[in-house]
């Protein structure tokens, strides 16, 4: 049974990272239905999150041709994880006929913000999950979409509690770290 994979996969920051990765998963076959890449707090590495549809068991083997790869330190198939995913998206709609005031009611009910005012359309930005923003997207086309654009996926693993021991004691400290 096919279903959608968000994985994340924390990899050195070097030039050619993301053509290996992304040349493993085409020789699979797998589309790549989103994908983003950025720089993380630390600047050896970057996280590149994508998104793919896939059968359980053959994405089970990208993953594992994927900690294959030198350059990628961890993988992390968020499918049966509890995590947060944000997409943001630019989205350029029409205002003629006087809809500013709808076109602005509505971006305060999606928690938008108007980025840009011209005569005749007004830029938003939106972020949130997939579906808030296909809501967005939906109330928006009566209005006139002109452009719109979105960046893909982002994700991380929700935060678990565990409890750790001191190396000087047997006392056990509660702390939030990412399992």
């Amino acid at each position: 049974m096919r279903h959608r994979h968000i994985l994340s996969a924390l990899v050195m920051n070097q030039p050619g990272v993301l053509a290996q990765v992304s040349g493993m998963l085409a020789t699979r076959a797998f589309n790549i239905d989103s994908l983003t890449v950025g720089e993380t707090d630390q600047p050896e590495f970057s996280r590149m999150t994508f998104v793919v549809n896939g059968d359980d068991r053959v994405l089970d083997q990208v993953r594992k041709q994927l900690e294959k790869i030198v350059t990628v330190v961890r993988v992390v198939d968020f499918s049966n994880e509890d995590y947060v995913e944000r997409d943001l998206m630019l989205v350029k709609v029409s205002t003629e006929g006087g809809k500013v005031a709808e076109v602005k009611l509505l971006v305060e009910i999606f928690r938008g913000k108007i980025v840009d005012v011209s005569p005749g359309h007004v830029m938003i930005e939106i972020s949130g999950p997939e579906s808030k923003l296909e809501a967005f997207v939906d109330q928006m086309r009566q209005f006139g979409i002109l452009e719109l654009v979105r960046t893909g996926r982002v994700a991380l693993q929700r935060r678990k509690s565990v409890t750790l021991k001191r190396d000087d004691s047997d006392t056990p400290v509660d702390a939030a770290v990412e399992a």
